[in-house]
């Protein structure tokens, strides 16, 4: 028996192999993870669809799979039942997700070829705004999906014929440099996530019109009460970190500041204010950036948060997230702390609204009562959408939070 490639769902239909957990000759129960694989959406183990023994193994790691190729053949089988779904147990940065709609969905625009043209959400609402039909555009990818680069190489055939509407913007044709010419180069592949999260920032930071604001909060008595009561917290299983108080802190704010909670419906032109409060946390991983949600951020305690953030943040680095844990992000942190640096402009997580940017403390001279004292000053650095924060919002804003980091109660981090 064969085992092959079962869909993946959600759009994907292939992958790189990342491991393999078996050899030829291994005996091997159904339901085991046969060998790992990453795309675009999550990285997934492959199982078992039967036992028996392993005796071709027809990829090897680096591989590029599609849904339905040969993975493994087994001898003595005693199963043939359809293939499981893959276990999803790592992270995907793309903030909304991508589905091909079916062919009998009312708004299908007919291909010449009679078949409904598949293509992602972001596609097709390129398209929509371009005035494109999408049954003219040839799909490159596996299925004849049309992709964002099928459409900008159409546009620009139109545009060379004169055909494209003189409002169409594309991104210039990619040129091809040969670095080599000035010296040795290398070259490294750009994993699949990799790749979506240099799509992702593209779009985020060409789609939505980001202004940042600057300050700096005193934190010297916060930092005193993490000190008091780290040890506490370690007896409880927890980490008492700076982000710790800056989740409860900006779960606070924007409860009193709801357009920084909201997002905008680019479909129907309504602002969505949401209820809950869901914070995202940006960590940096081996694989990349990824953004993990941690829920409800406004009913739970500092030492919920704590177990909570010490949590994703393990799942996260150990790549075992899975898709949902990335989604539904009202607000993001990114926290630079950890590792240095002062204000940065960090880049909207979209559909989210604004974002914090959070720097290193540093000891600096501050005027206090007309004595100059030696206090710990955090770098803070909000970037917004323009197209519903102003400037006046965003102020007020950063002004409440600057208060509420040198307003601490201690009350807040007893336990």
């Amino acid at each position: 028996m064969d085992i092959k490639l079962p869909n993946l769902g959600e759009g994907a239909d292939s992958g790189i192999v990342v491991n393999l957990f078996v050899k030829e000759g291994d005996r091997i129960e159904k339901g085991q993870a046969i060998l790992e694989l990453e795309n675009e959406k999550a990285v997934a183990s492959i199982p078992a669809t039967t036992s028996g023994v392993v005796s071709k193994i027809f990829v090897k790691a680096g591989d590029k799979v599609s849904v339905g190729q040969k993975l493994i053949s087994i001898e003595g089988s005693e199963s043939n039942s359809p293939a499981p779904q893959p276990q999803k147990s790592a992270p995907n940065v793309e903030t909304k997700q991508e589905v091909e709609v079916s062919q009998d969905d009312p708004g299908e625009t007919s291909s010449p070829s009679g078949k409904a043209p598949v293509a992602p959400p972001s596609v097709r609402k390129m398209a929509l705004e371009l005035g494109i039909d999408l049954g003219r555009v040839r799909g490159t990818e596996s299925g004849e999906r049309i992709s964002m680069a099928d459409l900008r190489a159409y546009v620009q055939r139109l545009q060379s014929s004169g055909g494209a509407k003189s409002s169409a913007t594309t991104k210039p044709l990619a040129e091809q440099v040969d670095f080599s010419k000035w010296g040795v180069v290398s070259k490294k592949p750009m994993t699949q996530l990799r790749q979506v999260i240099s799509r992702r920032m593209v779009e985020n930071w060409t789609t939505i019109p980001h202004v940042t604001q600057f300050d700096e909060a005193d934190i010297t008595a916060l930092n005193d009460l993490r000190k008091k009561y780290s040890a506490t917290y370690e007896q409880k299983g927890a980490r008492l970190t700076l982000t710790s108080f800056a989740l409860k802190i900006i779960a606070a704010t924007l409860k009193k500041h709801p357009l920084f909670n909201s997002s905008i419906d680019e479909v129907t032109n309504e602002i969505v204010f949401k209820e809950y409060v869901h914070i995202g946390i940006a960590v940096d991983t081996e694989a990349g950036l990824v953004v993990p949600v941690i829920r409800d951020a406004d009913k739970k305690t500092i030492l919920e948060l704590s177990k909570d953030l010490e949590e994703v943040a393990k799942k996260a680095r150990d790549r075992k997230l899975i898709v949902d844990e990335m989604k539904g992000g009202s607000f993001t942190i990114s926290n630079q702390g950890g590792i240095g640096g002062g204000h940065f402009t960090p880049i909207i997580n979209k559909p989210e609204v604004a974002i914090l940017g959070l720097g290193r403390g540093a000891m600096k001279a501050v005027v206090r009562e007309n004595k100059i004292e030696p206090r710990l000053m955090l770098p803070i650095a909000l970037s917004y959408d323009h197209r519903i924060i102003d400037g006046g919002n965003a102020a007020r804003f950063t002004v409440d939070l600057v208060a509420a980091f040198q307003n601490f109660s201690e009350n807040e981090v007893k336990i």
